[in-house]
């Protein structure tokens, strides 16, 4: 299935069947949570697009697990917390989140962040949806990484953006810098740690050795080299 997943973690159900209806009637895919346990645990098989992430949660700080979530999950994240300070919103984008939306809101409001958030990894209308390297097929239409014999490995939208990244310029250095300005993160250890993250898992799909890779290169102090030979189309 090609539509986004957003994933809802929030304790109260008003707000969450309120969020649901909303994105679903949107086109999006949704799944729902009201403690974070259960929402850790669901990760472990499936692998949301955006998460929304309320911070008053009643059995895991929120901050906490927006970190995590910004380190480990891929996904883009969107807190909704009643938080209104400054220093909650400048706290919670520090630690990985990628917008902050302050509680009471209008079910709108939130589609069109989500769908904000979305678009960065959406390809323009010009531009091929298809790369071929190396044995691989990257379908950035369906989300989907396709190997020599046909066997299909999902990609989160989040994951699909460091390797557009990558195939839009093999052989060339793509600095920590540069990576930062194409998606739209703030220039902290929090966002080079969520990039370390995103490109582990790409090296993972792709059968990569994670102690010599053949195609995504690390040049320490710089950033990273893809080494292979992509053809688009």
């Amino acid at each position: 299935m090609s539509r986004p997943l957003i994933a809802i973690l929030d304790d109260e159900p008003q707000i969450r069947l309120m969020l649901a209806d909303a994105l679903e009637e949107a086109g999006f895919r949704t799944i729902s949570f009201g403690r974070a346990t259960e929402f850790e645990a669901a990760l472990k098989s499936s692998a949301p697009d955006v998460c929304l992430v309320d911070l008053g949660l009643p059995d895991r700080d929120g901050l906490t697990l927006v970190h995590r979530l910004a380190l480990e999950s891929g996904a883009s994240i969107i807190i909704i917390s009643g938080r209104a300070q400054v220093q909650d919103r400048v706290t919670g984008l520090e630690l990985g989140a990628d917008d902050y939306i302050i509680k009471p809101f209008e079910p709108a409001e939130v589609v069109a962040r989500v769908r904000a958030r979305l678009r960065k990894a959406r390809p323009a209308a010009d531009t091929a949806n298809t790369a071929h390297f190396n044995g691989w097929t990257a379908h950035f239409d369906r989300y989907v990484l396709e190997d020599s014999n046909g066997r299909e490995t999902a990609f989160s939208h989040a994951e699909g953006e460091v390797l557009r990244l990558f195939l839009e310029a093999p052989r060339r250095l793509i600095s920590r810098q540069y990576m930062q300005e194409r998606l739209g993160g703030m220039a902290s250890e929090s966002f080079d740690r969520a990039m370390d993250v995103r490109i582990s898992r790409l090296r993972t799909k792709l059968g990569e050795d994670p102690k010599n890779p053949r195609l995504i290169k690390t040049i320490y102090g710089a950033g990273y080299i893809f080494l292979g030979e992509v053809r688009w189309g």
